[in-house]
């Protein structure tokens, strides 16, 4: 039974990672551990769970099968392990969260230090993902995204304040260019595009005018699909970027960058920490929920 347990674990890590590496990484075990294990699972089912190859590691359809089928029942057992912690009144375990790099910068890594000293039985998993994913189906316990990309189906809580955003561009770029004065003039400049890595697709400037929300598909001849390099290439010149406050501030100190199109920029709403609806919410996740709430009202 301790066997099997081993192989069961061993094989929801790799197919979640999908790389033996990673896999033995979260279980605090070799590589050679988890292949062991893997090997002699698939020898007591009959059946070939993974399809290796020398470069990556998939699911086969009975493997695919047999995941849906374990991931919620080995939540329950872990639920179950975890529910013991109730009764020495400190959660304990593994919390695996994803979110966005700008979400680490911003809301959990100026945080975390104080959350884990306060519950110094909880280990936390980060997984910094600009793309969604299904916590679900990845086996993670909670994630942070901005509030209007929550499924519905989620348990939501705010987490940070609304927050900014700013049309900015760099001197340099301005004195060739000039400046816009409305949304409609950014048809006449090089806007630098940041494409979704969720959907591929290119993100639209989301703007205000009288009040209304406008979304502007602007262009220009750079595209990028990482935020922190928009910001980079509007230092260097390349073009107008529409980014939060926070990340551009020093920026806008320094005066590297400026703002332009202060009375069209709008507020989105903030970073939420969000769950799945269900009955029992593990210690650990309570506690993560608790400490978030605080400081809200702090």
């Amino acid at each position: 039974m301790r066997d099997d347990l081993s192989g069961l674990m061993a094989f929801l890590a790799v197919a979640r990672r999908r790389s033996f590496t990673a896999a033995a990484a979260e279980l605090r075990v070799t590589p050679s551990a988890v292949s062991q294990s893997l090997r002699a699972l698939e020898e007591r089912v009959g059946v070939r769970l993974l399809q290796r190859t020398t470069r990556s590691v998939g699911l086969t359809e009975a493997g695919t099968r047999f995941l849906s089928r374990l991931e919620p029942a080995m939540l329950g057992v872990r639920e179950a392990f975890e529910s013991l912690g109730e009764l020495r009144d400190r959660p304990s375990g593994l919390l695996r969260l994803t979110l966005p790099r700008y979400g680490y910068q911003e809301v959990l890594g100026p945080r975390l230090a104080e959350f884990l000293t306060a519950h110094p039985d909880i280990r936390v998993d980060i997984q910094l993902d600009d793309a969604l994913v299904n916590i679900v189906q990845q086996g993670f316990d909670a994630g942070f995204r901005f509030g209007e990309l929550v499924e519905r189906e989620m348990i939501a809580i705010p987490v940070s304040g609304d927050i900014p955003m700013f049309v900015v561009g760099a001197p340099s770029y301005f004195a060739t260019r000039g400046k816009p004065k409305h949304p409609r003039d950014l048809r006449d400049h090089d806007c630098i595009n940041y494409r979704s890595r969720t959907t591929g697709g290119i993100l639209h400037w989301g703007l205000t005018d009288g009040g209304k929300r406008i979304d502007v598909a602007v262009a220009g001849r750079v595209v990028l699909d990482d935020a922190e390099l928009v910001l980079e290439a509007a230092v260097a010149g390349l073009g107008l970027a529409y980014v939060p406050e926070s990340r551009a501030r020093r920026l806008l100190a320094e005066k590297r960058l400026v703002r332009v199109l202060d009375a069209y920029s709008p507020t989105l709403p903030g970073f939420f920490l969000y769950y799945p609806s269900r009955t029992h919410v593990p210690p650990k996740l309570k506690a993560l929920i608790d400490f978030f709430k605080l400081k809200r009202r702090r």
